[in-house]
């Protein structure tokens, strides 16, 4: 799985700042059946979890009604220079992390 993740290069220190992130995976819902006639397995991302500065700013449960390619976004405080970094897990237990650096001035 790859992801991206998008942050503002420089936030002024109590700013708030978007945070954009998109994770390719199909989200599997497991209801579709492939050319064999067989059903596709399961595989959504479950848990989302974002880290700033090494404390949790958001968590995200998700089910079989997301989309593929899920992009979500969300806003944090800027406190101090950090990295926000996001991981997730899917239904495979496969999983992925993306991180970005945030630099904070006074």
């Amino acid at each position: 799985m790859t992801a991206r993740i998008q942050v503002p290069a420089e936030a002024r220190r109590g700013e708030a700042v978007e945070v954009r992130i998109v994770i390719q995976h199909p989200m599997e819902t497991g209801f579709r059946y492939d050319a064999l006639g067989r059903r596709t397995p399961r595989n959504v991302i479950h848990t989302l979890l974002c880290r700033y500065g090494g404390a949790e700013v958001f968590r995200a449960e998700m089910g079989a009604g997301i989309a593929a390619n899920p992009f979500l976004r969300f806003f944090v405080r800027a406190s101090e220079p950090g990295d926000i970094e996001c991981s997730w897990v899917d239904s495979e237990n496969a999983s992925g992390t993306v991180s970005a650096r945030l630099t904070v001035t006074v």
